[in-house]
C-alpha cells in the first residue's frame, strides 16, 4: 500500500480525491499497489465528506508519519508551499505538485533533493492542466533537439480574445463575463498580464533547453491593451490575436517571451479558442507536434496529478531522471530577438513620418486610422522607431507583435 498526503483540499486538491475514487481500480492496477489517502491537511473543516475523518490542520502529522510515501502538494503560491515540498523531499517523501509558481521558482533545487534521496518531484499539472506536456518533453522528445515552444496557455486570456473577436465585445466586459462564469479570478492580473504564461513557458523552456530559463528575465505583455478594432483589422489579414508565450532558439542562444501575437489562419495555434490551451512544438528530428486540450479546471488538473502519483507509486525509491539542471540559461537580449509589428496610429497623413522611421512598410485600408505592417526587424528597433513616433507628436493605439510561421 502506498500512503499520500493531500496539502490542500480547494478545487484541485477535492478533484484529486474524486478522480481516486471514481478510477480507483483501473489506477491500483496501473500503479500496480493499492493507493490510501491517509491525510488532508487544510485549516477548514469538511463535514459529511469523504475526507472528514483524514483530515488535519497540523503538517508535522504528515512530515513526521514515515509511512506517508508521497505528498501532493495543491495548495499554490511559494508560501508555505516551499517549506512544506522542501521538508517532505528532505524526509524521503516523493512530492506531487500542480504548482507552476513553485515550479517555476524553485524548480532545480527540489529536483535536485529529489534526485539525491532517490525520490520524486513531478509537476505535470502546473504547465498544461490536463494536457500531457512534461512527460514528452522529458521522454519522449528526448531524441529531439527542441527549437520552437510556442502555447496558448492561459484558459482565460484566450477566452476574452475569443469572446472579443466573435462578438466585438469590449476587454472589461468580456473579462467581467469570464469572472461570472468561473474563468477568471476576481482579481485576474496573473492571467490578463501575462504572469502565469510567463511561469509556464520558463518551465517548458527549462525542460526544453536543459538550463534553468528565469521567468523574471523573460518579457511579458499582457492583453488588457487589445481593442475591438484589433481583432477586426486581424480577421481582415486572415489572423488571429492570441497571447503566446513563445521560446525559440537561434543557434546556440535562444529567447522567451509572452505578448499577444497576430498570427495567420495556417498557423497551428489559430483555431485554438474559448478556454483551451495548445502547445506547439518544433524538434529537428520529429519536426511540428502540437498537444491540445484542456488547460485548467478541476477534473483535468485532477488527472495530471494523478498520473504523477501513478508514475511516483511505479518508481518507489527510484528517482525519475528530470533533464533541467540549476545552470542559468542566458537568454538573447530583449532588444536583438527578431520582430515584426502590426501598428496603429491615431488619424491620416502620416506616411512621410512613418517611412523616416520604419522605411517599406505593408499599410492596412482604415477610414479613421493609419494602420501598417513593419518590415522583420529587431525588437529594439522597432521600439526606438515607435519612441520616434511618439516624439514627433503621432499617438500609437495599437501595436501587437506579428508571428509567422
Amino acid at each position: 500500500m502506498i500512503n499520500i498526503a493531500i496539502l490542500g483540499y480547494g478545487t484541485v486538491g477535492s478533484g484529486v480525491v474524486e478522480v481516486l475514487e471514481t478510477n480507483k481500480v483501473s489506477i491500483e492496477q496501473k500503479a500496480g499497489k493499492e493507493i490510501n489517502v491517509k491525510y488532508v491537511l487544510d485549516l477548514r473543516d469538511f463535514p459529511g465528506t469523504s475526507v472528514e475523518n483524514i483530515l488535519t490542520k497540523d503538517y508535522n502529522d504528515i512530515l513526521s508519519d514515515k509511512d506517508v510515501d508521497i505528498v501532493v502538494e495543491v495548495m499554490g503560491g511559494i508560501n508555505p508551499a516551499y517549506e512544506f515540498t522542501k521538508k517532505a523531499l528532505q524526509a524521503g517523501k516523493s512530492v506531487i505538485t500542480s504548482n507552476k509558481a513553485l515550479v517555476a521558482e524553485h524548480g532545480p533545487e527540489l529536483l535536485g533533493i529529489a534526485k539525491e534521496k532517490q525520490i520524486n518531484y513531478l509537476f505535470e499539472a502546473s504547465v498544461g492542466g490536463g494536457i500531457p506536456i512534461i512527460r514528452p518533453l522529458n521522454k519522449s522528445l528526448s531524441a529531439d533537439e527542441i527549437f520552437e515552444i510556442t502555447g496558448i496557455l492561459n484558459g482565460t486570456t484566450n477566452f476574452i480574445l475569443t469572446k472579443m473577436s466573435n462578438e466585438g465585445s469590449d476587454f472589461d466586459d468580456v473579462l467581467k463575463e469570464a469572472q461570472d462564469l468561473g474563468f477568471a479570478e476576481a482579481n485576474p492580473e496573473a492571467d490578463v498580464e501575462g504572469h502565469d504564461a510567463c511561469r509556464k513557458i520558463a518551465i517548458l523552456s527549462s525542460l526544453a533547453y536543459g538550463n534553468h530559463v528565469d521567468y523574471s528575465n523573460i518579457y511579458t505583455e499582457g492583453i488588457t491593451k487589445i481593442r475591438p478594432r484589433d481583432l477586426e483589422y486581424a480577421k481582415g489579414l486572415n489572423c488571429q490575436i492570441k497571447l503566446l508565450g513563445t521560446s525559440k532558439k537561434i543557434g546556440n542562444k535562444a529567447y522567451a517571451m509572452v505578448s499577444p501575437m497576430m498570427i495567420p489562419n495556417d498557423h497551428p495555434l489559430s483555431n485554438v479558442h474559448g478556454v483551451f490551451n495548445a502547445i506547439f512544438i518544433k524538434g529537428n528530428v520529429i519536426g511540428d507536434i502540437m498537444f491540445y486540450g484542456s488547460g485548467a479546471g478541476k477534473l483535468p488538473t485532477a488527472s495530471a496529478v494523478v498520473a504523477d502519483i501513478v508514475d511516483a507509486c511505479i518508481h518507489i525509491d527510484k528517482n525519475v531522471i528530470t533533464h533541467w539542471y540549476s545552470k542559468e540559461m542566458e537568454l538573447l537580449p530583449l532588444e536583438e530577438v527578431p520582430a515584426q509589428m502590426f501598428i496603429v496610429l491615431k488619424g491620416h497623413g502620416h506616411q512621410d513620418v512613418i517611412e523616416d522611421y520604419f522605411g517599406k512598410v505593408t499599410y492596412i485600408h482604415s477610414e479613421e486610422e493609419t494602420v501598417f505592417i513593419t518590415d522583420h526587424s529587431t525588437e529594439g528597433k522597432l521600439a526606438d522607431n515607435i519612441k520616434g513616433l511618439e516624439n514627433a507628436g503621432l499617438e500609437v493605439l495599437s501595436r501587437i507583435r506579428v508571428e509567422k510561421r
